[in-house]
């Protein structure tokens, strides 16, 4: 899933960036950067949703396992026959519990702030082609979604690869194919 998401990242920002250089005048296509605003923006507020929630699954299902670990009732869920001693097992699935959390906590608040500056950018475009705002506010809330982009892409980019290492570990923990679901 974490190749799934860097490869529609890639297509994001290319879009983003399209866009951009249209509206810059560095690229010349058959339409306006208007135009290519419309999608690229829907396909940005889908792609970071998707990022975002995947984030919060993950960090979710550790501490689902982690609950498990220390709840005799359901321990039976993690294991066929639950072994004797699970300190070992509860020390790992607690460093996957720190590691999605961070991984949650880095790559969320850039999230919302992409959309949101993204939301304002996009309206703000749409109140410059009626003549409500001049170009450089436009522009300059632009500019910041760019900036808050671009950091918020590094740190997913990273978050997901991180993930999805810890999803392979947390499997392997447990005896399972890191392909299951």
């Amino acid at each position: 899933m974490a190749y799934v998401l860097r490869f529609l990242l890639i297509i994001m920002v290319s879009g983003i960036f399209l866009t951009a250089g249209v509206a810059l005048g560095w690229f010349s296509v058959d339409y306006g950067h208007i135009h290519l605003a419309i999608p690229t923006f829907i396909f940005t507020i889908f792609i970071q949703a998707f990022v975002m929630f995947y984030f919060i699954g993950v960090s979710r299902l550790v501490e689902n396992v982690w609950n498990a670990l220390n709840s005799a009732g359901n321990i039976n869920e993690l294991f066929d026959t639950p072994p004797e001693d699970l300190e070992p097992y509860k020390k790992k699935v607690s460093r996957f519990v720190h590691e999605s959390t961070l991984s949650k906590r880095q790559t969320i608040p850039w999230t919302i702030l992409m959309l949101i500056l993204g939301t304002i950018a996009f309206l703000l475009g749409g109140a410059h082609d009626t003549g409500m705002v001049s170009k450089v506010v436009h522009a300059g809330v632009a500019y910041g979604f760019f900036a808050a982009m671009l950091i918020g892409i590094v740190r997913q980019w990273y978050y997901l690869g991180k993930s999805h290492i810890l999803l392979g570990d947390l499997k392997s923990l447990f005896g399972m194919s890191r392909d299951a679901m």
